[in-house]
C-alpha cells in the first residue's frame, strides 16, 4: 500500500495494487475495472488505484510506469512519507471495503442554478439557495446583463466573503444555441470562464460541440493548467428529442478530455425516452451528469442519486427553474425523500396520464418515511394507449436494477394494466377480473406480475364507516350511481356483490346500458335524475373536480336529509356536491375517504405492513390546501398584473 497526491485537491490518496491482471480477474478487480477505468482502453498488467477523499473525488488509476509519466489520468505525484494518510482509508483497504467507500464518495450533489439579470438578484437567489440546503451552486452567468470577466470575479468574491461554509461553484456561460439566455460571443464566454477559474471556481461548464474546435480547446486547456483545483464539465444538450447514441457521445467526450465530467441532457418526449439516460448511468461510473428535461423526464432527475450521477439540478422556486421539468429543492427533499435515496432503494409509482395532480406520491412517501422503509414512490407519466403502456412496463421490468416492486394504476390505464398482466400470464385476482380493471400491479420475487383492484374495498369501507352499517346492510338498499366509467365500474361491482339495488345514471345511455347488463342492474339517462329515489347517491364522474369546483353532477334540490351522498372526487376534499349535502343535513362521504382507503390497501400489498390512515388523510388535506393557496395566489397575481396594465 502506498500514497499518491491528487493535485486537483492536494489531498493524500491511498492506493493498492492488483497484480496479475492478465489472468482471470476476481470480482473485486472486475468491479474496479468496470467502474474506475472508464477512460482507458486496456487494463495494464498491474494497476494501482485509489480515491481522493475530500474535494475533487477523481479516480486514481495509474500503471507501474505512470509515476514517471506526465499528464496520465490527471495530475498526480508521489506522496512523501510525512504527508497525511487517513485512518478510514487504511481501514477500508485492509478490510476490503473499497466498494462502500466508492459509493459514499459518489454521493449525488444537489445543485441549484442561479439565473439572475444582475448581481443584486444573484445575491438574493444565492442566499435562498443556501437556506434551502443546496450542496452546490451553478452560476448561470449567461443570464447576467452587461456580462464581463470582472463581473464574474466580483460575483464569486461576494459569495466567498458571505459564506460560512464553502459551497462548490459551477460557472456556466451557455451558448444560446444550447439554451443560453443571452447570445454572448464565444470569445467573451471563454474569457468569463477564465475569470471564473482565476476566482477559484471549482467547476466550469462548456459545450462539447464548441470544445471540439481547436482554438477554443487550447484556450480552455491553458486556463485549466494554471489552476490545481478546478475541473471542466463538457456538456451536450438536445432540446428537441433524445440523442441518437448517448453512449457514443459519452465516450467521445471522455476521449477528447479524459479528466472532464461529461454532461448529457436531452428532452424526453415520452417517459420511455428516459431509459437511455438511466442505462448510461447504470453502465458507467465516475463523475458524469445525465438526465432528461420535460415532464416525461422527471424520473431521471429523481433517480440521478440512485444511479450515482455527479449531480442533479433543483431550483429554489418554480419560477426560477432554468430547464423544463426542473423540480424545486423542497419537492426533491420533502416529497421525494431525496436524502434517503440509495442504490438499493425499492421503487414504486403511479402510472397515469395526466399524473402531475396525483397525491399518491405524497401519501405513499410520507408513509415510507413514517415506517422507516427504504422505498420511493414516483409519478410515472405514461402517455398513449395499450401499446405505450406495454412498452413502458417491458422497459421497466427488464431493468431489474431499478428495483421496481409495484405500481398504482389510474386513468386511463386500468384496463391496459389488466390486459398486460394477462398477456404476460401473470396472476389476476378474481375481483380485478370481475371489475375488468386493475389499479394495482405487484412484481413478485419471481418476476411474475399480480393484478388487483383496491378501489372496490376502498369505496365500500368509506360508505359503511360513514353510514355506520355493515356490508350486509347494503343488501336491497336503493343506490343511485352517476357515471359509467372505471370508478363507477368498481363501485357497481362491489355494491352488486353486496346485493344493493343499483340504478346507473349516465349522459351516454348506451354506456350505462352496457355496464348495467354486466352487473344485472337498472340504468337510465341523466334527464331522469329528478325522479331518483335512493338511500345512497354516488357521484362517479369528474364533475366538481379542480379546477371546475363550481360544478355539481346533481342539483341541490334533489338531495334529501335521509340520503347518504358519496362524491368520489377528492380534489377538492369538499366539493360543491358535498357542501350542498351537508347543508341538507345528509350524510356526506368525501372522496378523500375512498382515496385513503384504497391507498392503505395498496400500501399493505406493496410493503406487507399497515400504513397510517391518519397520516395519509392529513397529507392529502394539507397538499390540497397548499395547492388551493397557490392557485389563489396565482389568480391574484394575474389580476394585479391585468389591473396594472390597464392603469398604464
Amino acid at each position: 500500500m502506498s500514497n499518491v497526491i491528487c493535485l486537483y485537491c492536494l489531498q493524500c490518496v491511498v492506493y493498492t495494487k492488483f497484480k496479475g491482471a492478465s489472468k482471470k480477474k476476481t470480482r473485486k478487480e472486475q468491479f474496479f475495472t468496470r467502474n474506475l477505468l472508464a477512460t482507458s482502453r486496456s487494463l495494464p498488467r498491474a494497476i494501482t488505484w485509489g480515491r481522493p477523499y475530500k474535494i475533487c473525488g477523481n479516480p486514481v488509476i495509474l500503471s507501474e510506469k505512470a509515476f514517471n509519466r506526465s499528464g496520465m489520468m490527471g495530475r498526480y505525484r508521489k506522496a512523501s512519507p510525512r504527508e497525511p494518510q487517513t485512518t478510514i482509508l487504511r481501514f477500508c483497504s485492509c478490510f476490503g471495503l473499497w466498494r462502500v467507500l466508492y459509493i459514499l464518495a459518489m454521493q449525488t450533489k444537489l445543485a441549484v442554478p442561479i439565473a439572475a439579470k444582475n448581481l443584486e438578484q444573484a445575491a438574493r437567489q444565492i442566499k435562498a439557495a443556501r437556506a434551502a440546503g443546496a450542496d452546490m451552486l451553478e452560476l448561470r452567468v449567461d443570464y447576467l446583463e452587461g456580462l464581463s470577466g470582472e463581473m464574474v470575479e466580483q460575483l464569486i468574491a461576494g459569495i466567498r466573503d458571505a459564506e460560512e461554509k464553502t459551497l462548490p461553484l459551477i460557472v456556466t456561460c451557455r451558448d444560446a444555441r444550447q439554451g443560453g439566455a443571452i447570445a454572448y460571443p464565444v470569445e467573451l464566454r471563454i474569457a468569463v470562464l477564465k475569470a471564473a477559474l482565476k476566482a477559484r471556481a471549482e467547476f466550469i461548464d462548456f459545450e462539447y460541440e464548441n470544445f471540439r474546435k481547436i482554438e477554443n480547446q487550447e484556450k480552455i486547456r491553458l486556463a485549466l493548467s494554471r489552476t490545481s483545483r478546478s475541473r471542466l464539465i463538457l456538456s451536450a444538450h438536445n432540446f428537441e428529442t433524445k440523442f441518437r447514441d448517448a453512449g457514443r457521445l459519452y465516450r467521445d467526450i471522455l476521449s477528447i478530455s479524459p479528466t472532464a465530467i461529461p454532461k448529457l441532457v436531452y428532452t424526453a418526449n415520452h417517459i420511455d425516452d428516459c431509459f437511455d439516460a438511466l442505462d448510461l448511468l447504470h453502465h458507467t461510473s465516475g463523475h458524469r451528469i445525465v438526465f432528461c428535461m420535460g415532464e416525461g423526464g422527471l424520473i431521471s432527475r429523481i433517480l440521478a442519486k440512485k444511479l450515482g450521477s455527479f449531480l442533479t439540478f433543483a431550483s429554489v422556486e418554480k419560477e426560477h427553474a432554468t430547464a423544463p421539468g426542473q423540480l424545486t429543492i423542497e419537492q426533491l427533499r420533502s416529497l421525494y425523500r431525496y436524502d434517503t435515496i440509495r442504490p438499493n432503494t425499492q421503487l414504486f409509482g403511479v402510472i397515469a396520464d395526466p399524473v402531475g395532480h396525483s397525491l399518491s406520491p405524497a401519501i405513499h412517501n410520507a408513509c415510507f418515511a413514517d415506517k422507516g422503509l427504504n422505498c420511493l414512490y414516483l409519478p410515472l407519466l405514461v402517455q398513449g394507449g395499450q401499446r405505450e403502456f406495454d412498452t413502458f412496463l417491458n422497459h421497466t421490468l427488464l431493468r431489474k436494477w431499478l428495483h421496481f416492486g409495484g405500481f398504482s394504476v389510474t386513468i386511463p390505464h386500468k384496463h391496459n394494466a389488466l390486459a398486460y398482466v394477462r398477456s404476460k400470464r401473470g396472476r389476476v385476482e378474481p375481483l380485478a377480473s370481475k371489475i375488468g380493471a386493475a389499479n394495482t400491479l405487484l412484481v413478485g420475487p419471481d418476476g411474475i406480475l399480480i393484478a388487483s383492484n383496491t378501489d372496490y374495498a376502498g369505496a365500500l369501507d368509506a360508505i359503511t364507516k360513514r353510514m355506520k352499517i355493515t356490508r350486509g346492510d347494503l343488501n336491497e338498499m336503493p343506490v343511485a350511481v352517476v357515471g359509467a366509467g372505471g370508478v363507477a365500474r368498481a363501485l357497481v361491482a362491489g355494491l352488486s356483490d353486496a346485493g344493493a339495488k343499483i340504478t346507473i345514471y349516465n349522459r351516454t345511455v348506451e354506456k350505462a346500458e352496457k355496464l348495467a347488463a354486466e352487473f344485472n342492474c337498472e340504468y337510465t339517462g341523466l334527464d331522469d335524475l329528478p325522479g331518483l329515489d335512493a338511500n345512497l347517491l354516488i357521484n362517479c364522474t369528474s364533475i366538481g373536480m379542480h379546477p371546475n369546483t363550481k360544478a355539481t353532477p346533481v342539483p341541490a334540490e334533489l338531495l334529501k336529509k335521509t340520503m347518504a351522498v358519496f362524491d368520489t372526487v377528492y380534489n377538492p376534499a369538499r366539493t360543491l356536491l358535498i357542501k350542498e349535502a351537508r347543508n341538507k343535513k345528509a350524510k356526506a362521504i368525501d372522496g378523500v375517504s375512498m382515496f385513503v382507503n384504497q391507498a392503505m390497501a395498496q400500501f399493505k400489498l406493496f410493503t406487507h405492513t399497515d400504513g397510517s390512515a391518519k397520516l395519509m388523510r392529513k397529507t392529502v388535506v394539507d397538499n390540497l390546501k397548499r395547492a388551493r393557496a397557490r392557485s389563489q395566489n396565482s389568480r391574484s397575481l394575474t389580476k394585479d398584473k391585468k389591473t396594472g396594465d390597464a392603469g398604464t
